[in-house]
């Protein structure tokens, strides 16, 4: 056995550990300044046996920790990972020559997370149902979850019992599975085709558990219309749509973006997707959302609609990475705000640059992606604001940030 030293962490929460020899291996569990020992294959050590803890070792709250995947960080303590995820956002600026000022992190509680894609399969005895484990294709089967919802856990069996009747021993199953204000929606893929035996367990299995709606394959069934509360509008999604991962990390993001674009009276919302800041903002200014995708627009235009007070918005459906909004057309509004996939928007962060506007508040799901498209707003005459991290999703390496970017 060979003892390391880990020096710090990657950006997957992998230690990075140094042998006696000088050379490096990645190590997963561990900490900053932790003295390890283990055999390293292929640059990794699979199995380290921690010889001497950091201080910021904790024990992990979860039964299911050793195997699952859906925590990577719940060995360290909750300061350690807010510093770390700050760290990892200051370190990607600084690759570009930005110097980032954090202006505070927002960390979602245990036990808050609406929405979460789960992984179910078939076997003799049953069905397995849960997340994938550390760095394999095999199902974790969990009873308890202490990042999900309560409502959503308890709907462990139920959605177990789905995978028993429409799912294949030799395929998985995904479920994309949301807490509304109505109870579940659950957005199935990878299952059985739906016919009228499975129709009828599948209704049987709804009801028991007090489903809202099932979205088996290309077929839906609904006992109450799903929602979502965006603002003061009602928005019934997509099946299986994006939606942040916590209704107090949406909060978080929403209170820097209202702050930064606050008095504007036209707002354009790029990657707008079904409006968790379109309606919002709406109360106060005029919007037009774009997004890539029609049905996330359509969900936001009925809701609008249905919603009284609100300003006038629009929507277009267009692909921002190929065809991203020209200077002409932004230059029609009085502000922009962008939320955009983890690819980041180099496309329309350049555009951006080029145009008149005199605020962007810029929300991230990816440090890197954004660090490349800071500097292109920066190169294009912006300052950029202090950045408030996001962490909805708890002890995992994901880090989202919101900051404005702003020039006279």
């Amino acid at each position: 056995m060979t003892i390391w030293t880990v020096e710090r962490l990657g950006h997957k929460g992998e230690g990075i550990a140094r042998g006696p020899d000088g050379q490096q291996a990645r190590a997963p569990r561990v900490l900053p300044g932790e003295v390890i020992e283990g055999i390293a294959e292929d640059g990794r050590i699979a199995a380290p046996k921690i010889v001497r803890p950091s201080a910021q070792r904790v024990r992990p709250a979860c039964a299911h920790y050793a195997s699952c995947g859906g925590c990577s960080l719940m060995h360290a303590s909750d300061g350690f990972v807010a510093r770390w995820k700050a760290q990892m956002v200051e370190t990607a600026l600084a690759a570009h020559g930005i110097t980032a000022e954090i202006g505070g992190i927002a960390t979602s509680p245990a036990r808050s997370r609406r929405r979460a894609v789960l992984s179910g399969r078939r076997t003799k005895k049953g069905a397995m149902l849960g997340f994938h484990g550390r760095a394999s294709d095999q199902i974790t089967d969990i009873s308890d979850c202490h990042l999900l919802r309560p409502g959503i856990t308890a709907a462990l069996p139920a959605l177990r019992d789905m995978v028993v009747a429409g799912g294949s021993r030799g395929g998985e199953v995904s479920l994309t599975v949301t807490e509304g204000p109505e109870g579940l929606d659950v957005a199935v893929t990878g299952a059985k085709p739906l016919d009228p035996a499975l129709s009828g367990k599948l209704t049987a299995i709804m009801s028991a558990a007090d489903l809202a709606r099932l979205h088996w394959g290309d077929e839906s069934l609904t006992r109450r219309a799903p929602s979502q509360i965006m603002g003061r509008a009602r928005v019934t999604p997509p099946p299986g749509a994006f939606l942040q991962a916590t209704a107090e990390g949406e909060a978080a993001l929403l209170s820097v973006v209202r702050k930064s674009l606050q008095g504007a009276s036209r707002i354009v919302d790029l990657f707008a997707g079904c409006g968790t800041f379109t309606l919002p903002l709406a109360s106060h200014a005029e919007m037009h959302a774009v997004e890539g995708l029609a049905a996330p627009l359509a969900a936001l235009d009925v809701g609008w609609r249905a919603t009284p007070g609100l300003h006038r918005i629009t929507t277009e459906v267009r692909d921002l990475s190929a065809r991203p909004l020209l200077p002409e057309e932004l230059n029609r509004y009085d502000a922009a705000l962008i939320d955009p996939p983890r690819a980041g928007a180099a496309a329309q962060a350049a555009q951006l640059a080029a145009s008149d506007l005199s605020r962007v508040a810029w929300v991230s799901c990816d440090p890197v992606t954004f660090a490349r498209d800071a500097k292109t707003m920066i190169e294009g005459g912006y300052r950029m604001g202090p950045i408030f991290v996001v962490d909805q999703f708890r002890w995992s390496p994901h880090v989202e940030t919101v900051t404005s970017f702003t020039r006279d």
